[in-house]
């Protein structure tokens, strides 16, 4: 019996939770050429400025990078191009009513490799905080690791 390679690739957006408030989350399939997976196995990519559209009722995720395969000659991929969501056609068709609403977006929170081997992205559907929620996240934060300090010294 063969043993598999662990991949262990999660790649996170932590811009995400500072700037945004997270409303419904979704995990989608993404469409990818063949040296693009093995760059994303290697770890080379980039999700903190993505953010997903819809065009003709399919979802992109749009200034994903994914840097070149180092082994990719004439065949690799551009770095960042537009690339295709996999999503049921209610989850597309709730996404996009709802961000028809005022304020209402969606970015990416995280990539990783599944169980099978396959490249998903957890999608988010988000509000933009204010200034005043940004504080209130960093002052949150600031008393959380205070307090994580402080049981460290008994």
């Amino acid at each position: 019996m063969k043993k598999q390679k662990d991949h262990r690739i999660f790649i996170k957006n932590k811009k995400a939770s500072y700037e945004y408030i997270i409303l419904e989350k979704y995990i989608a399939g993404i469409v990818l050429k063949g040296t693009e997976i093995k760059s994303i196995r290697q770890g080379k990519v980039s999700i903190n400025e993505a953010y997903c559209t819809f065009e003709k009722g399919e979802l992109f995720v749009k200034n994903m990078n994914i840097n070149p395969y180092e082994q990719g000659s004439y065949n690799n991929h551009l770095p960042i191009r537009d690339r295709k969501l996999l999503l049921t056609r209610r989850e597309l068709a709730r996404l996009q009513s709802k961000v028809l609403e005022a304020g209402l977006t969606i970015v990416p929170l995280s990539l990783f490799i599944n169980e099978k081997g396959l490249a998903k992205l957890e999608i988010a559907l988000v509000r933009g905080k204010k200034a005043y929620d940004k504080r209130e996240t960093i002052r949150r934060r600031d008393e959380e690791r205070y307090l994580a300090r402080s049981h460290d010294d008994f």
